[in-house]
């Protein structure tokens, strides 16, 4: 049975997450619409969706998979990227979605542990993919060696009708690989129910009018795939960009009109430093703006409020393992405080290092019916992130308020210590960025003989400003305790970026060893 089938054709019930894809309203309404592929713009209808998800779902079949068998994505964002992943589990299969930034042989070690049966991927990417494995070549002929003649993703394709295949209850939907950047990326396996809750807790009001949402982010991250799956599963239209640059998502929202905008932080400091292409721009169609997966200053926050006058601005956190609905408003209607992600969710438990009320400050702990199943074939990791009674101990520090706002202090292992005193680098980059010369700035740490570690910052500079290394190190001298403050300060026109989009500290890191050593 389909699992979306329903008085209420989008009304969510349990049963298999690739169908949840909204059968309501116009069908030839524009479910995707594509900046990425060969030949851009591409516009996907619903009707078209939901036919080319059947024929991937048929052809998988055809192809000789078994229920439970991996699907390995690895490709820049484009409709068929999305339309592999739904269609995949339409058919009791399990996505495997790939970090396309990664080096050739982590892309190996992911497909091999995951045991992937076949590999989706874009031309750019098949040199990454092992040639043992069969390999679906979005735009090109698949020249790689295959068990049967498939000469391309279109020959690939069953055109046909297709209902979706019920899953057993906790099959998995999905695997999302950790990031890896501090050892080997762990699978993430997460359940079709898990993620059919999160997109009813995403649901807007029947009434409330269709949304045109933009996605630069990359696809095998939570932030961008959970909130597209949620557009497609209550008629939204989402336009897909390949990846992030600033002049062309400009342009996007400008020439589609879009509402809704989400993104990690960095993207929009990285608008906010061309105001050349702001001012020409006509961003006045936004209404909706979501930031996650990094923190948000309250400098950018209050840039983005002048930016966007008529959006609502939120700052949202998630993990891959425990989803992406954690904070909500305050029951009692009380403000958030400026930095502070929220009150807890009220379908979501939280505690800070066990404690459930009060002030706290200390490791996060989630219990929701979004938890992932576990690490795949990592029992012990899987048992280290979970308390004896069932929360994530999501490794992120938190500091709760008495009011019950819950505000993001840092990693737990990106803490150091210098001398007796413990650093996160988010409360001194917090204090950092407001200073009125400062645009965005990364606090990461360097070896020290005598203290162990101290910290050093990267700064980008508002346009137009000036200081120096001195203006920056009495600045955090007079706002925070002396051990904080950045024994050295780079300035650069913009900060590296991870896979994610995120700020690569780990490669700030490698930078800063690097200059002291040379100038040793």
């Amino acid at each position: 049975m389909n699992s979306s089938s329903n008085n209420d054709p989008d009304v969510l019930v349990p049963g298999n997450l690739g169908a949840a894809i909204s059968q309501a309203g116009d069908p030839d309404a524009p479910a995707i619409i594509d900046l990425g592929g060969e030949n851009p713009p591409r516009t996907f209808s619903y009707r078209e969706l939901h036919g080319l998800c059947h024929a991937i779902a048929r052809g998988l079949l055809r192809y000789g998979l078994q229920q439970g068998d991996r699907v390995g994505i690895a490709s820049a964002n484009r409709a068929e990227y999305l339309a592999v992943y739904l269609g995949a589990m339409q058919a009791d299969l399990v996505p495997v979605l790939i970090n396309i930034k990664l080096p050739s042989a982590r892309v190996n070690h992911i497909l091999r542990d995951a045991g992937a049966s076949i590999v989706f991927c874009d031309a750019q990417r098949r040199s990454h993919c092992p040639r043992d494995i069969d390999t679906i070549v979005f735009d090109a002929f698949n020249k790689g060696p295959v068990s049967v003649a498939l000469a391309s993703f279109e020959a690939f394709l069953d055109r046909g009708d297709f209902n979706a295949i019920q899953p057993a209850r906790n099959q998995a939907a999905m695997f999302l690989y950790t990031s890896g950047s501090t050892g080997i990326p762990k699978g993430v396996v997460l359940s079709h129910s898990s993620h059919l809750w999160v997109l009813n807790m995403r649901r807007r009001p029947a009434s409330s009018e269709p949304m045109r949402l933009l996605v630069a982010a990359p696809l095998y991250h939570m932030n961008a795939l959970s909130t597209s799956h949620a557009a497609l599963a209550q008629h939204d239209t989402v336009v897909l960009m390949p990846g992030f640059e600033v002049a062309s998502y400009l342009d996007a929202i400008q020439r589609y009109r879009c509402n809704s905008l989400t993104s990690v932080p960095t993207m929009f400091s990285m608008i906010l430093k061309r105001p050349d292409l702001i001012e020409r721009t006509d961003l006045s169609s936004v209404q909706s703006l979501r930031m996650g997966s990094a923190p948000v200053s309250l400098g950018l926050f209050n840039a983005l409020r002048g930016l966007f006058p008529k959006a609502s601005i939120q700052n949202v956190f998630g993990t891959t393992e425990a989803g992406p609905i954690v904070f909500a408003p305050h029951p009692d209607g009380r403000v958030s405080p400026p930095s502070s992600l929220g009150y807890s969710h009220p379908a979501v438990s939280l505690r800070i290092d066990g404690e459930a009320s009060g002030p706290a400050t200390g490791v996060l702990e989630i219990k929701c019916p979004a938890l992932m199943t576990g690490y795949h074939n990592q029992p012990e990791a899987t048992e280290k992130v979970f308390t004896e009674d069932g929360y994530y101990r999501t490794g992120d520090v938190f500091s709760r308020d008495a009011d019950g706002f819950y505000f993001y202090v840092g990693r737990a292992d990106d803490m150091f210590s210098c001398g007796a005193e413990n650093i996160y680098p988010g409360d001194v980059e917090k204090m950092l960025e407001t200073h009125p010369a400062i645009q965005q700035v990364a606090v990461v740490p360097v070896a020290d003989e005598i203290k162990g570690a101290k910290p050093v910052a990267f700064v980008v500079l508002k346009q137009g400003t000036e200081a120096s290394e001195t203006d920056i190190q009495q600045f955090a001298l007079t706002n925070a305790p002396a051990y904080q403050h950045p024994r050295r300060v780079w300035f650069l026109k913009e900060l590296p970026l991870a896979s994610t989009n995120k700020v690569d500290t780990k490669r700030l890191i490698e930078i800063a060893n690097a200059t002291l050593q040379a100038r040793a």
